[in-house]
């Protein structure tokens, strides 16, 4: 088993084992969503721009009563290729809204990239701007996430600008 099917396996587990403890913290536990999902991103290896495939996933939390469409988000994604492995760690303000069964969006974050390339390590500051949608599942509670992101990155004297789209599974609480 590949480990990016492995990632997505115990994520997918975390989510059906959370769902009944939900009930017993309902009050507890701030209004947001948790996503984990598959990625596929063209990024920027130095200097050659070549197709990684990964994970993604989210935390995002509404803590705005007065701003319900304003949320605060963490994210991690990892990518994968043959000598290359890619992490990146960001956070930031989200904006969504409601209509009818979807859920638009769009965010801007900032964090760190973390790049091994054959034995290389480098460490830029990665700046990331997206959107995507949540569309509502007949499952209480979960949604099915698409996203695309456009990320900027500056190291080993070039800029890199990666683009990333993602898709999986959303839980509400």
């Amino acid at each position: 088993m590949s480990k990016t099917a492995a990632a997505v396996l115990a994520f997918a587990a975390l989510f059906l084992c959370s769902v009944p403890m939900s009930a017993q913290f309902n009050g507890l536990l701030p209004s947001g969503n948790v996503y984990g999902g598959v990625s596929y991103a063209q990024l920027t290896n130095v200097i050659n721009q070549q197709s990684y495939k990964g994970w993604n996933a989210s935390f995002e939390a509404l803590p705005f009563v007065r701003f319900p469409h304003l949320g605060l988000v963490g994210e991690g994604a990892g990518f994968y290729r043959r000598g290359e492995t890619e992490y990146d760690i960001m956070g930031g303000p989200r904006l969504s809204a409601n209509a009818g069964k979807w859920r638009p969006f769009i965010h801007a974050m900032a964090g760190i990239r973390h790049l091994d390339s054959s034995g290389l390590t480098y460490r830029p500051l990665v700046i990331d701007v997206g959107g995507g949608a949540d569309y509502k599942l007949w499952f209480k509670n979960f949604s099915w996430r698409l996203q695309g992101d456009f990320m900027h990155s500056h190291y080993a004297s070039a800029s890199q600008n990666d683009y990333r789209t993602s898709t999986g599974i959303v839980w509400r609480f």
